[in-house]
């Protein structure tokens, strides 16, 4: 059977499709091309996985119940659903948007894996749900009931949702929280994106909080190895769960949670001076206060993860901005 990729015209979706088909997978991939950033980078990633033999393509928006039913009538060995209305900052003024794609979407991949029964469902939550946590690293034995945005309070929904369904159909359910991932192919509203494209056109960057803020960048080759090795370890019930000292991050039901990070954070101004350093110009920075839903700093606590698959992050944080620097160039030819 194939593995369904939801959001395969996605960042993280498109590689880790690619990957899969690189181990003569065969690939079901669904995306909606929603125009939160310009469809025509979706597509051209799809282009390229469309050339692959094994790979198949539905544009679908999970979030039309009738449709994703339909899509389910076929059965899969695995399901990695990716797809979500991304985005912090948007998240406040869209939030409309985030209920129907993040939960309301979910809540029908969830349905439909009630009835076709894949042997693993892997999800994407997101480290914006440690919200107001500051203790370092973020663990997922840590309580992440104080969310900041609603793009963080939606993926918290999912993963409360998706336990539930663990718990109830004995759906076997594993959520990983990713940390600011980052690469080729990359999402244009991530700083890196941003970033290169104001350097290059002559442009001021926006630098938020004054520069004083830290992210745990994960370079994409290394979450998709992660998010592989993952999908082969089916989650059981934990038989030493105790309902008095309840773990977050295992249960009774078969479920299990993961950060996918780097754990070793970076302060901004180091990864602007690595950008400068790959691009050969100096960046003018328009320094302004932190927005809306952001957090000051991210560390991904991943021993969980590497405890259960032997995931270790292995791409150095210049390398992954040096290969991202040449990807855009030769992209946008520049």
């Amino acid at each position: 059977m194939a593995i369904l990729v939801t959001g395969a015209a996605g960042f993280i979706g498109f590689h880790l499709a690619g990957a899969l088909l690189d181990q003569g997978r065969d690939v079901v991939g669904v995306d909606n091309l929603n125009p939160y950033y310009d469809p025509k980078l979706k597509k051209d990633r799809l282009a390229i996985l469309a050339k692959r033999p094994g790979f198949s393509f539905e544009k679908l928006d999970l979030a039309d119940r009738e449709a994703t039913g339909r899509l389910f009538e076929t059965r899969f060995s695995r399901v990695v659903h990716l797809a979500a209305q991304a985005g912090v900052r948007h998240s406040i003024t869209d939030p409309h948007a985030y209920v129907e794609a993040n939960v309301s979407g979910f809540l029908n991949v969830l349905e439909g894996c009630k009835k076709s029964r894949p042997a693993h469902l892997v999800f994407a939550s997101s480290s914006s749900v440690y919200g107001a946590n500051t203790k370092q690293p973020f663990s997922v034995r840590d309580n992440v009931d104080h969310p900041l945005s609603l793009y963080a309070a939606t993926k918290k929904a999912g993963e409360l949702m998706a336990h539930t369904y663990a718990h109830l159909h004995g759906l076997p359910v594993t959520a990983l929280r990713f940390f600011t991932v980052y690469g080729p192919w990359g999402r244009p509203d991530m700083a890196l994106f941003k970033f290169t494209r104001a350097m290059l056109a002559g442009e001021p960057i926006e630098v938020y909080n004054q520069g004083d803020m830290k992210r745990d960048f994960t370079y994409i080759d290394d979450v998709v190895k992660g998010v592989v090795r993952v999908m082969e370890v089916i989650p059981e019930p934990n038989p030493r769960w105790s309902g008095d000292s309840p773990d977050p991050a295992t249960s009774g039901a078969p479920y299990r949670l993961y950060n996918i990070g780097n754990n070793n954070p970076a302060r901004l101004m180091d990864f602007i001076h690595l950008l400068e350093k790959a691009l050969g110009m100096k960046a003018e920075k328009r320094f302004l206060p932190m927005q809306p839903g952001d957090v000051k700093e991210t560390c991904a606590d991943v021993a969980d993860l590497a405890a259960a698959t032997g995931y270790a992050p292995a791409t150095p944080l210049e390398e992954g901005v040096r290969r991202f620097v040449e990807w855009y160039r030769h992209y946008y030819g520049t």
